[in-house]
C-alpha cells in the first residue's frame, strides 16, 4: 500500500511537506489544475518547482489541464517526479502525449473521471504505466467517495490484469473508505492528513 498525500488544501503546502518528509508516506501529490478543465485553479509550474526543492519524497504529478504539454514542458527537468498523469477527456492527442512523458524518463499516467467508461481506455492501456481512477469529480478536495468506486475499481483491475500497470485512486479516501478500494495500489488522500490536528497519527490509521 502506498499513500499519495495531497496538499491542494493544505494551510501551509511548504510546512506540510517538510513535516511529511519523514513520514511513511510515498509521494506528494500534486493537483495542477488550470481553470478550464476544472473551474478551479492550482499549483503553478513555479509553485511547483519551489516545492520539489523541499520534498524528499517523488511527486506525483495529477494534470487537471486542457493542454498537458504546456505544463510537462515546463516541468521537465524537476529531477524527483515520477508520475504525470493526464485525463482521458481532454481535446488532444492523447497517446502523443504520454509517449512525450515516456520520453522525458517519468511514468506515463492516465487519469478517468467518474462517469467516464472503464472500457474507453482500452486504446491507451498500452501506452501507460499507471491509471488514475477518480473516486470524485475532480476540482475540489474533501469530497465525499462515489458509491460506484468499489465496482468501477474491480472493473479496472480486470481490464489491466496481467499487464504492469499501477492503479491509483483519488478522492474521499479516510481510514473506513479505503478498505472498500484496497485492490488499489496508490491511495490519493488529502483532507484526512492535512487538516488534521495530527497527520502523523492519521496517516497510520491508513497504514494498518
Amino acid at each position: 500500500m502506498k499513500i499519495s498525500v495531497s496538499i491542494l488544501n493544505s494551510k501551509d503546502r511548504k510546512e506540510d511537506i517538510i513535516a511529511l518528509n519523514k513520514t511513511e508516506i510515498s509521494y506528494f501529490h500534486i493537483d495542477v489544475m488550470d481553470g478550464n478543465f476544472v473551474s478551479q485553479k492550482a499549483f503553478s509550474s513555479d509553485e511547483i518547482v519551489k516545492l520539489s526543492t523541499i520534498s524528499e519524497k517523488p511527486l506525483d504529478i495529477h494534470l487537471m489541464v486542457d493542454n498537458p504539454l504546456l505544463y510537462i514542458e515546463a516541468l521537465k527537468n524537476i529531477p524527483n517526479i515520477e508520475n504525470i498523469t493526464i485525463h482521458f477527456e481532454i481535446d488532444k492527442d492523447i497517446n502523443s502525449i504520454l509517449t512525450r512523458i515516456k520520453e522525458l524518463g517519468f511514468k506515463r499516467g492516465l487519469s478517468i473521471k467518474p462517469n467516464t467508461k472503464i472500457e474507453d481506455i482500452i486504446p491507451y492501456i498500452d501506452n501507460v504505466d499507471l491509471i488514475l481512477l477518480m473516486t470524485v469529480e475532480p476540482g475540489l478536495g474533501g469530497q465525499k467517495i462515489l458509491p460506484q468506486s468499489k465496482e468501477r475499481l474491480l472493473k479496472l483491475k480486470n481490464l489491466v490484469e496481467n499487464r504492469n500497470i499501477t492503479i491509483e485512486v483519488d478522492g474521499g479516501i479516510n481510514n473506513e473508505t479505503i478498505k472498500d478500494i484496497s485492490q488499489a495500489d496508490i491511495f490519493v488522500v488529502g483532507s484526512y492528513i492535512t487538516q488534521s490536528q495530527n497527520p502523523i497519527e492519521k496517516i497510520k490509521t491508513l497504514l494498518v
